[in-house]
């Protein structure tokens, strides 16, 4: 029999469920093999018997398995606590957490691939408890009293919900495939009886409305959905979050890993605000090799975020610092995360999907493409006016490449200025 069997989770108060993981659940997990100096998973605690704890601590002490881990001695987690799914039901909760953190990652999914499902998933779980009450959407799949037509009619009822709140087609097929596959998994390794998404009739439109790959324009923001960004951040992290990836174009990685040594000129982690051409310098870790990256637009923000960190007695240099990590600042996935509860809390939804620091990248390069685009056209109308049939001679006799770096400058920080200071 298992502890969860024995123990009545629901009477314990903090001090004795604290007593229990000291006495029984820490003893247990180091037999299973599992190494006490990491925090342990909740799929762990299930392996063990112990699942119980985590209902207990969100119902009657609401507390996080992560927040209670904290009081019994592990350090903070770096991924800010649970995922939220927005429902009730435990076991539809474990196996999408199985299914999403065991299964796709065995399968050598990308960290952002997997993100980019359980968000899809979560939206498929919330409007079915949205529609019919709880959201038991494993349990009816392998009982018995659950008839397949029912439940197939409960799923294309989703799915109609989908058609209607949904931009487009892609968005539309990616959200009922991952349903599809969920369901899937739950029918061959998790034994569910029968696949209630299988066959529905939303699948070939869908599919056959969606572009092929060479069609398809990548999604991105908008000057107004970065605007809306910049109205809900509630802290100079979150601004600055949203400076890196939509002002300055950084991929997620590089704005988890971002120091403050990076930032040229800058003296003894000083900002100079008003420099003229301020660049982020990056060493061989990046993907395309060293570089640099010119700052548009920012710096007030990046000096607002220094002056916080500073006060820290340990700050290690890092603008997104975590005392958890080994690396000393956040994950990639971290990043991922903020950008999209951000992103949430500003009800930003692009193509049916909560974005990500990608779609901020997007919005970059393709503000600076316009930004070169208009450089160029009123280059041209120099040339014109010189008599001479090539524009970059105009550049190059009478701009030159820094007169030119800086009319790009004064373009970007304009077109920059306007949703972030609107």
């Amino acid at each position: 029999m298992s502890q969860q069997d024995t123990i009545n989770w629901s009477r314990k108060s903090l001090a004795e469920l604290q007593a229990i993981w000291n006495a029984h659940i820490e003893p247990d997990l180091a037999r299973d093999g599992l190494a006490l100096d990491r925090r342990p998973t909740y799929e762990e605690l299930v392996d063990a018997g112990y699942s119980g704890i985590a209902y207990a601590l969100r119902e009657h002490h609401e507390l996080t398995l992560g927040q209670f881990l904290t009081t019994v001695g592990y350090p903070e987690s770096d991924s800010d606590g649970a995922y939220p799914w927005g429902i009730d039901d435990e076991t539809t909760i474990h196996e999408l957490e199985l299914y999403l953190d065991t299964n796709l990652p065995r399968k050598g999914l990308a960290e952002s691939t997997i993100d980019s499902k359980r968000s899809r998933l979560a939206r498929y779980v919330r409007t079915y408890a949205d529609r019919f009450g709880p959201a038991d959407i494993v349990t009816r799949v392998r009982e018995d009293a659950v008839t397949p037509r029912g439940e197939k009619q409960r799923v294309r009822a989703v799915f109609d919900t989908f058609d209607q709140e949904l931009d487009s087609a892609e968005s539309k097929h990616k959200h009922l495939t991952d349903v599809r596959l969920f369901y899937e998994w739950l029918a061959g390794d998790r034994d569910a009886e029968f696949n209630p998404s299988r066959g529905a009739p939303h699948e070939t439109r869908w599919k056959g409305a969606t572009p092929d790959e060479d069609d398809r324009d990548p999604p991105a923001l908008e000057a107004a959905h970065v605007r809306s960004l910049v109205e809900a951040c509630e802290s100079p992290a979150e601004r600055l979050l949203v400076v890196a990836a939509c002002a300055w174009g950084l991929r997620r990685g590089e704005i988890a890993a971002l120091s403050i040594d990076q930032f040229e000129p800058s003296s003894d982690g000083r900002i100079d605000v008003d420099a003229d051409d301020p660049r982020i310098v990056f060493g061989d870790e990046r993907k395309n090799g060293p570089g640099r990256v010119s700052v548009h637009y920012g710096l007030e923000t990046l000096a607002d975020r220094v002056l916080q960190l500073a006060d820290r007695e340990d700050w290690n240099g890092y603008l997104f610092p975590s005392s958890a990590a080994s690396s000393g600042h956040v994950t990639p996935d971290t990043i991922t995360a903020r950008f999209k509860r951000l992103a949430e809390r500003a009800d930003i939804c692009v193509r049916g999907e909560t974005p990500t620091p990608q779609y901020g990248r997007r919005f970059w390069y393709r503000t600076y493409a316009d930004a070169v685009e208009t450089l160029a056209e009123r280059v041209e109308a120099i040339a014109d006016e010189q008599g001479s049939d090539d524009a970059s001679v105009v550049v190059e006799n009478y701009l030159g490449e820094g007169d030119a770096r800086k009319r790009r400058r004064k373009l970007m920080h304009d077109r920059l200025a306007e949703p972030f200071e609107a």
